[in-house]
């Protein structure tokens, strides 16, 4: 029996089919230094105490029946308490906050919310699973090809002449993969723009919404701040629906609690949309990070300790290849903004190894460095940007930064043996 169309032209993730080759080479006894997934080694970066506390808590007193399927209103609250005090949003619990499963059931209910097939979705490349998002709708998904210059950030005038007749405009700050911000003059810019597009479309007609996906925010590093366009223009609110979480800014990957809020409007057909998919994140860990958020001195404590963990593996690895390129080899980084993530330039296209291939695409000079250097990145390309651009992510959350030090020798190595 055949499966559906959708079924048959849905592409799974590149990152997942990497990291599954990966993991067969470390069944071989292979050491791999695995800088793919954008996850955290619980070993490295365990949760909050209080909140795993809390988690065993909330079992032992039988927390374990259906969550209402917009979320536990106090965790609604908390989130509404923690928006308010971290970012000077002011979101209500009762019918602009939405708890899900982790960010992705907030991605995807976003896209149903606003979006019908066929019509128009402007995202920058690279940028993590919108493709994915828009085959799933059979949206019409317009990839906006980003600069090195700009640190991959999309700026309004790459996006100006895509933006006529979108239904949405997809962006993430600071941004996976990259691991960069945008600048608060770049994105008043887009900000701005979108503005002026709503003020064309006539009464009744659909305006252009913005997905705003900041998980990442509460991991910004030395004087890099994190923006959002509502604070920047507050006219926007109406138009701005924001993905957000517990996932990356507190080591919570597995725990999947995400919070999404936005437009009342909005978000009432998010909750309907996840309700149906029964993606609610379950009932003890939210309750569990209900109270968690409320203990003010517990988070800053647990996001001091995390971002200077992370700050000092980025900025490691960075150091590390921009010595490399004062040598003379061909690489590159960008400065760590946020997240967990560096941006790696590896411009070895065309070179050739020591068994006689020659490396043709980014993916070559990826499974290279497995094989011969011990490491493992991921391709832009896996990001919607072609294989003949030499650029990767590093994802720093899975290894110590002592064992980040010694990959840069390996690397050294492998790429004097080219020619």
């Amino acid at each position: 029996m055949s499966a559906s169309l959708l079924a048959q032209n849905l592409r799974g993730s590149e990152i997942i089919k990497i990291a599954a080759e990966i993991n067969e080479l470390k069944r071989r006894g292979e050491n791999i230094a695995n800088l793919t997934i954008g996850d955290f080694d619980s070993n490295i970066y365990p949760i909050p105490a209080q909140l795993k506390q809390g988690i065993v808590e909330a079992y032992n007193e039988n927390q374990t029946n259906y969550p209402p399927a917009d979320g536990v209103m106090d965790l609604r609250q908390s989130v509404s308490k923690f928006l308010s005090e971290r970012y000077g949003l002011e979101y209500a619990a009762a019918n602009e906050i939405i708890i899900s499963g982790g960010s992705r059931p907030l991605i995807y209910s976003i896209y149903l919310a606003v979006v019908n097939p066929g019509e128009k979705v402007v995202f920058p490349t690279p940028s993590w699973n919108n493709n994915h998002y828009c085959d799933l709708l059979t949206a019409n998904g317009v990839m906006i090809a980003t600069l090195p210059e700009n640190n991959f950030m999309p700026t309004a005038d790459e996006l100006r002449p895509h933006i006529k007749g979108a239904a949405l405009l997809a962006l993430c700050s600071p941004l996976n993969p990259t691991g960069t911000i945008f600048s608060k003059e770049s994105l008043e810019e887009i900000c701005d723009m979108v503005i002026e597009e709503n003020k064309t479309r006539a009464e009744g007609e659909k305006p252009l919404y913005i997905l705003y996906d900041q998980i990442y925010s509460q991991l910004t590093f030395g004087e890099h701040q994190h923006y959002n366009p509502v604070t920047l223009r507050p006219e926007l609110r109406d138009y701005t629906i924001f993905v957000d979480g517990g996932s990356k800014c507190f080591a919570a990957t597995g725990v999947r609690v995400g919070w999404g809020f936005g437009p009342a409007a909005i978000v009432n057909n998010m909750k309907a949309i996840v309700g149906h998919m029964g993606a609610w994140a379950p009932k003890a860990e939210q309750v569990a990070m209900a109270h968690f958020l409320a203990d003010d001195n517990a988070v800053d404590t647990y996001l001091a300790d995390i971002k200077g963990n992370v700050q000092a593996s980025l900025t490691s690895l960075y150091q590390g290849f921009q010595q490399l390129k004062s040598e003379g080899f061909s690489v590159d980084a960008i400065e760590p903004m946020g997240a967990i993530y560096l941006t790696i330039k590896v411009d070895y296209l065309g070179k050739t190894t020591p068994e006689g291939k020659v490396l043709e695409t980014a993916t070559d000079i990826n499974f290279y460095l497995i094989t011969n250097a011990g490491i493992a990145l991921v391709p832009f390309s896996a990001f919607g940007t072609g294989e003949d651009e030499a650029w990767f992510r590093a994802s720093v959350g899975t290894i110590t930064n002592e064992d980040i030090k010694l990959t840069i020798p390996r690397i050294k190595a492998a790429l004097e043996k080219l020619s």
